[in-house]
């Protein structure tokens, strides 16, 4: 490579609180255009603001969560700017004096670990949303979205690739999840990224021109987003031309993008503190309390997982791969008292059905401790495990109890020798050819004969009975013989 690219990210999550920042107009995704704003959010002449308490205390939460410092004492300001989503014509947000500040994330890169710096996460209010009609050239606004209350994590230029930019976003989804701050769902929009991205010659530590790529929904996007400025900056240099900065709007359907506006400074935006909402101030116990109400995040489940459940760390990445998921795995060890078994049942099993019918860990209709009375059975030989994949599969259909599954079915393991013994040598009775076979010294026969047996017995007996039982007849034939 002649270029070192440098990448910095600002991520905006919208909080998951039931109304917005400085109203109490309902969020919520959809709905018809302009039917979710009043007075307040589409800022009319003689409205004042009042901050939402939950917005601040989920943006501690999200900063605690990422090992950010905690500001003590924070304000409001106005970032003005003129743009149709923006019906104030300016935005508060925070400027000098944000809540979250110094925190950062360590990923794996095939160097080695590598912390991610985070500058900053600040508090505002998101803007409206514009629908562009590209055939008739026009833009209509729409305001339903305006005011939520948003955080943005900004980071140092400390990433060097498309998949660290990836693995990082990835992370910091997890962890505003497992802190129950935002949903994330970047389909929705309620998770966007903005891309920075410059590049310098290789042997050079001074920075290249930057640009930015605004509102990337998808950690696709953000990613492919990366190689096509990269690839485009590259070329204008390699061309003589001058790289400008400027703020370009990212096409993922082309896999492209174009020009919208020249990049501002902050100066452009001409800060000032937000008269109309009172500074924001914490005590340390306040603080402190909000640290401790927050739930087992992701690093933590990680080395319980691996440490003391024992855990391979491919398994314990996918289970924690989704907050209801890893949640249902741990009611489910608990109930069977065997995290290993839990897992090992979820990953093949449960997650094989969620796959064949396109549901998520959310959509489970039953919970992790009906789970793990089902696995429980199979440990204490009440049903065998190619049963309790059946029960599984009517437990997801009718949300029966596994215990009624079981007594309906029939499956209930036959454990009674005197059964085993009669189905076996009934078996070997029928089955004259493959008994010589074996006595003859076939081995591979047995597991044709055990088939037969598991078969008659309807999957109800105990394997290990059987086996033993079917060996013991197999053995007097053999001596008779």
């Amino acid at each position: 490579m002649k270029y070192i690219p440098t990448i910095g990210l600002e991520i905006h999550c919208e909080l998951s609180t039931r109304s917005k920042i400085f109203c109490d107009c309902p969020v919520s995704f959809g709905g018809e255009p302009n039917t979710r704003c009043c007075p307040v959010c589409t800022g009319m002449p003689g409205t004042l603001p009042v901050l939402n308490k939950k917005a601040v205390e989920y943006i501690v939460k999200a900063g605690l969560a990422l090992n950010c410092e905690i500001n003590e004492f924070s304000k409001l300001d106005r970032k003005n700017y003129f743009y149709p989503d923006l019906p104030k014509a300016y935005q508060i947000s925070q400027f000098d004096l944000p809540i979250c500040k110094n925190g950062g994330l360590t990923i794996n890169t095939p160097e080695g670990e590598k912390f991610i710096r985070i500058e900053r996460i600040h508090l505002e209010e998101d803007a409206g949303k514009l629908l562009h009609d590209s055939f008739d050239r026009y833009s209509l606004a729409d305001y339903n979205r305006c005011g939520v209350p948003l955080i943005e994590i900004v980071t140092k230029p400390d990433l060097s690739s498309s998949e660290e930019a990836r693995e990082f976003v990835e992370k910091v989804r997890l962890m505003l999840l497992y802190s129950g701050v935002s949903d994330c769902r970047m389909e929705e929009g309620s998770m966007r990224a903005d891309v920075n991205v410059s590049i310098r010659p290789v042997g050079t530590d001074e920075l290249g021109t930057r640009t930015e790529m605004k509102n990337i929904n998808s950690i696709r996007g953000i990613a492919r987003s990366i190689d096509a400025e990269i690839q485009r900056q590259t070329e204008l240099l390699e061309e003589g031309i001058r790289i400008t900065q400027e703020t370009r709007r990212w096409d993922d359907n082309k896999g492209e993008s174009k020009t919208m506006r020249s990049k501002e400074d902050a100066h452009d935006y001409r800060y000032f503190p937000e008269p109309d909402v009172v500074p924001i101030s914490f005590k340390t116990e306040d603080i402190e309390a909000l640290r401790q109400s927050l739930p087992e995040l992701p690093n933590k489940r990680f080395e319980k997982y691996t440490a003391l459940f024992g855990l391979s760390e491919a398994d314990t990445n996918l289970l924690l791969s989704s907050v209801s998921l890893s949640n249902f795995f741990e009611t489910t060890a608990q109930e069977c008292a065997n995290p290993k078994a839990a897992a090992n049942f979820i990953i093949v099993e449960v997650l094989r059905r969620l796959n064949d019918t396109g549901l998520s860990a959310e959509d489970i209709p039953f919970g992790g401790n009906v789970l793990g009375r089902l696995i429980k059975m199979v440990e204490n030989e009440e049903i065998t495990a190619a049963n309790a994949k059946k029960v599984l599969a009517e437990m997801f259909e009718t949300v029966k109890e596994p215990e009624a599954i079981v007594a309906e079915k029939g499956y209930k393991i036959i454990n009674d020798t005197g059964e085993v013994e009669a189905t076996v040598k009934e078996i070997l009775a029928n089955n004259e050819k493959a008994v010589a076979e074996y006595l003859e010294g076939k081995e591979k026969t047995f597991g044709f004969l055990m088939g037969q047996c598991s078969r008659a017995l309807a999957g109800r007996g105990n394997p290990k009975i059987v086996q033993d039982v079917l060996r013991s007849q197999l053995n007097k034939l053999k001596e008779g013989k």
